[in-house]
């Protein structure tokens, strides 16, 4: 089946027209690259002279919880030096004798270790980096591990501590410049690299909206960099970061690690996940299109079985926290790219969606 560009575009559009996002960035590929893309609306809705860009840097918000924490431990995992059903106080000195050592990897990367679901970090543990990395990990659980699926940002905080070496290091020579992903880094971002960020959320005290620092809270706390948020990135950043999982060309993660990250690895426990990922609304009789989205409006779907993957990148923040216009949006564009029959037109040569 012919992908319907003008169905895309008109869809994002209409997102633009809504207000529901000052503008978007969309790529569409599959295992030799990227098969189209494009741009729609403003990147900043104060300058009407500038439009959104295909390079334009996005705050990717959750998304770094893939392309920094998964494919850090999917690594780890790789080269044997992680288990994921081993219980973390076996091997973890940090957490021995505290209720996170029961807990195993696979437990926080399906979301079922029973942590606490409390997400302000300044409020529970104060402002010192290293209080709150001891706080979180010698707290109490929420409730035993493997008793249900509940989705918490400190999941990805731990995975992000039990790497062992700072994350954005430890990322940017493992996964990043292997994958040449040379935009992708966490904030705050250069001052030639803010000039090409999305805006997000309102910053009540400069008046004025975030750009080229991260919107979560958490990660500006932690001087940008932590496990939850706080990337920035760029569509062909992505675009080469999907294109990998469908076709592994580097030593970054294997094809193992994404495929065992790809199905159902929570049982009988609902709502049901994989690793990180899980399946895209409507789809999990299915089980063939994965997903995972940002705070921030952003998003990176990918299915092995119909050998495609999508990017959809907004800055919706600038307006609203709500998310049910943007929710509608982003079901309709993942049901417009990954009908049932294989993709089918023009290719684009590389990686790198062309600038217009």
């Amino acid at each position: 089946m012919t992908l319907d560009i003008p169905r895309i575009e008109q869809l994002l559009q209409g997102g633009v027209h809504a207000r529901v996002y000052p503008g978007a960035v969309w790529a569409v590929g599959d295992a030799e690259g990227t098969t189209a893309s494009g741009a729609v609306g403003l990147l900043d809705p104060a300058r009407p002279d500038e439009p959104m860009r295909l390079d334009t840097v996005f705050d990717i918000a959750s998304l770094t919880k893939l392309v920094a924490v998964w494919a850090v431990i999917g690594a780890l995992v790789d080269e044997g030096k992680l288990q994921l059903h081993t219980p973390l106080g076996i091997f973890w000195p940090e957490v021995t004798g505290h209720p996170l050592a029961q807990v195993t990897t696979h437990e926080l990367l399906t979301h079922t270790a029973g942590l606490p679901l409390r997400a302000n970090l300044e409020n529970l543990y104060g402002t010192d980096p290293q209080d709150i990395r001891d706080s979180v990990l010698h707290e109490a659980l929420h409730r035993a591990p493997s008793e249900a699926v509940e989705y918490t940002d400190r999941a990805a905080l731990i995975l992000g501590y039990l790497a062992g070496q700072p994350l954005d290091m430890l990322v940017a020579s493992r996964i990043w410049e292997p994958l040449g992903m040379t935009e992708t880094r966490f904030g705050p971002v250069s001052a030639d690299a803010v000039a090409r960020c999305a805006p997000t959320e309102l910053d009540e005290e400069t008046g004025t909206h975030l750009k080229g620092t991260a919107h979560d809270f958490s990660a500006r706390l932690l001087a940008g960099t932590c496990g939850i948020a706080g990337t920035f990135s760029t569509l062909a950043d992505l675009s080469r970061f999907l294109h990998h999982m469908l076709a592994p060309t580097h030593a970054a993660f294997s094809s193992g690690w994404i495929a065992d990250s790809l199905r159902i690895r929570t049982g009988e426990l609902t709502p049901v996940r994989g690793l990180f990922w899980h399946p895209a609304p409507g789809t999990e009789l299915r089980d063939d299109v994965w997903v995972h989205y940002g705070f921030t409006g952003t998003a990176m779907w990918i299915s092995p079985k119909q050998q495609r993957w999508a990017i959809l990148l907004t800055n919706k923040l600038y307006f609203t926290r709500e998310r049910e216009q943007l929710t509608a949006v982003r079901d309709s564009y993942r049901e417009t790219v990954f009908p049932n029959g294989p993709l089918q037109g023009p290719r684009l040569e590389g990686d790198q969606p062309p600038q217009r």
